[in-house]
């Protein structure tokens, strides 16, 4: 077998931290303090329940729910992407908002500033919705890490300042995606009270000296830092595995990969795995890999980073292919035998790395199923926790591939049939992917920072009866904590 790797060790990544944290030190430092209004620094707020679908673009408010109409989350967006050199060695970083009013019984009021890791528009951004089009995946906004937290007072005029230093720093490096603004949400951590309100003053706020503002303090260039490790809390990871039939031909015999793909966007996905991805055959005589991200870009209006390869490891051909809401940290690729391949992309999630591979077994021989497996798991071994296995293995329930599977890693939907949370349709509740269920999402039994919420197998039928592959497809959302 053979293993074509891009992944960097880990004692090059600590001598290039060195150099450059020895280059940064020594170079010129400069402070940029973002303050102004559009398009420099803009912000909204968004609320609950009657008004989950109402835009709030000119106030900046928090305050915890008693009542889901009264949950209010302050956003703020911050240009570091044009007013600071890409790669910049981000040294300090430091957002101090001003309070406007309190509630007056609730003396003090502990807020958490959070990473946003989804782009918003200010003035339509609402409880369910970043975008006019597009929704956010939980309900009150995308967040990641809990970067800082501050016990505020309601005193007018009181000025409260959150360290962001390690955010910014992802940001500008690039760490976080071709976006390198800094998105962060100002939310209540404390118990719901009627009295927890806290209105900040705004970037419109006449007062320069009352306005929201990111001071930065720059100097040199450095290598992608990471974000800190995750605070109490969990983000969703939303996990969709699908064999596209040789880059999506149809139960009609049609190939229509825009039909595909386009099913395949409305499950609001965070990472893919597809399975025989064509680039340059006879099914697809043009970059299927290329073509499928260009089209998840279209339709859910993000960028997708992707990775692929052919199952005999030439540049064209059959394949696998990841596609990610998140960029990749790292990828790899390993050659199976019988010219079968698996690829991972690792990715943060949360502060937490996930290792998420996509692979597809042989489609006659059990016996090469078997010996493909030990491969997969063997090399798996060495790719940190946590791990999913997502694809097509070609091998039902109750097989002996499967059960192999199943002694370092779990089955998603057959767990989350014995939690009650396994959701099929009707004359399916099996969740067969074809003629039985074949494509799997496993996760290993050492993720202990992931957390099985759900498996569905959706319906993908149209009017006609068409499905635009013939497999379904399974998707498994986890929390990450």
């Amino acid at each position: 077998m053979r293993t074509t790797v891009s992944r960097v060790r880990a004692s090059a990544i600590v001598a290039v931290a060195a150099i450059a944290a020895s280059v940064s030190a020594a170079a010129a430092q400069t402070t940029v303090t973002l303050n102004q209004s559009k398009p420099q620094v803009v912000y909204a707020t968004v609320r609950g329940g009657a008004y989950a679908d109402k835009n709030l673009p000119t106030v900046l408010t928090t305050r915890a729910a008693d009542t889901a109409s009264n949950h209010r989350r302050a956003l703020l967006k911050f240009d570091t992407q044009n007013t600071i050199p890409a790669g910049s060695a981000v040294t300090s970083a430091l957002l101090t908002v001003t309070v406007k009013s309190g509630s007056a019984a609730d003396t003090t009021r502990t807020i958490g500033a959070y990473q946003v890791t989804r782009s918003w528009t200010e003035t339509e951004t609402t409880w369910n919705r970043r975008r006019t089009t597009n929704t956010w995946m939980t309900a009150g906004g995308d967040f990641g890490s809990l970067i800082a937290k501050q016990v505020v007072s309601n005193v007018t005029g009181t000025k409260v300042t959150f360290d962001l230093t390690p955010l910014v720093k992802a940001a500008v490096s690039g760490a976080l995606g071709s976006s390198r603004y800094t998105r962060i949400a100002l939310v209540d951590l404390d118990g719901t009270t009627v009295d927890s309100t806290r209105d900040f003053y705004t970037p419109d706020e006449p007062n320069s000296a009352l306005r929201p503002t990111l001071k930065v303090v720059y100097g040199g260039t450095s290598a992608p830092p990471s974000l800190p490790p995750p605070a109490p809390g969990t983000t969703t990871l939303r996990v969709l595995d699908w064999n596209s039939h040789h880059g999506g031909v149809g139960t009609d015999g049609q190939a229509d990969v825009d039909r595909f793909i386009k099913k395949a966007a409305s499950f609001k996905p965070d990472i893919v795995s597809f399975n025989e991805v064509e680039r340059y055959t006879g099914w697809a005589n043009y970059d299927g890999p290329a073509k499928m991200a260009a089209l998840m870009k279209q339709y859910t209006g993000q960028t997708w980073y992707y990775k692929f390869t052919t199952a005999t490891g030439a540049a064209d051909g059959n394949g696998n292919l990841i596609l990610s809401r998140f960029p990749f940290d790292a990828t790899e690729v390993r050659l199976l035998s019988h010219n079968r391949a698996a690829i991972d992309a690792a990715i943060t999630i949360n502060g937490r790395t996930i290792n998420f591979t996509s692979a597809h077994l042989d489609a006659d021989s059990t016996s090469y199923r078997l010996q493909e497996i030990g491969e997969l798991t063997a090399w798996a071994k060495g790719l940190a926790e946590s791990r999913i296995i997502a694809g097509d293995f070609n091998a039902w329930p109750g097989s002996t591939e499967t059960a192999t599977m199943k002694n370092t890693y779990v089955d998603s939907w057959a767990q989350a049939q014995t939690d009650g949370t396994a959701v099929a349709y009707s004359g399916n509740t099996a969740g067969n992917t074809r003629n039985s269920r074949i494509d799997y999402i496993y996760y290993s039994k050492g993720a202990t920072a992931l957390k099985l919420v759900s498996s569905h197998v959706f319906d993908v039928r149209d009017a006609n009866g068409v499905m635009p592959s013939d497999h379904r497809p399974v998707m498994s959302v986890f929390t990450v904590k």
